[in-house]
């Protein structure tokens, strides 16, 4: 994939998980250009996989690339970044014990907090998600 296409490619995708359901998500956008799978995003949130960039089938130029590349399109349409903690799925709480033991993800192999926060970031359309509440009750 060249430098062009992928720009073509996480516009789109963020464009339509925007229009969808008022935020788009690195995650997201990487499942649906097709640098991560679906199966390999459920490991990695069951803790299998010890950080996502390991799954990806792109190296790590091409995912700061794309990331950046959602920033772009971001800043040009409005959006606002909203931080998301991911959580490991399926954390089984011990019997006669209080709170669920909370497992942060991670995202990257150098855990670097400035690569984390990207992956991490929501690109929130509010202006889409006013409209689509709006149109959810009326």
């Amino acid at each position: 994939m060249t430098d062009k296409e992928i720009i073509g490619k996480v516009h789109a995708a963020v464009y339509r998980q925007c229009r969808n359901r008022g935020y788009a998500a690195p995650v997201d956008v990487l499942m649906d250009i097709g640098v991560l799978s679906k199966q390999n995003y459920e490991n990695w949130r069951f803790g299998r996989i010890p950080y996502l960039e390991a799954v990806c089938s792109v190296n790590l130029r091409k995912l700061s690339f794309i990331l950046h590349q959602m920033r772009v399109y971001a800043q040009k349409a409005g959006l606002k970044p909203s931080f998301t903690c991911y959580k490991q799925w399926g954390v089984k709480k011990k019997i006669g014990q209080g709170r669920r033991p909370v497992v942060p993800l991670r995202f990257s192999k150098s855990g670097d907090p400035g690569v984390e926060r990207w992956y991490a970031a929501h690109f929130v359309d509010s202006t889409q998600i006013s409209h689509l509440k709006s149109n959810q009750s009326g």
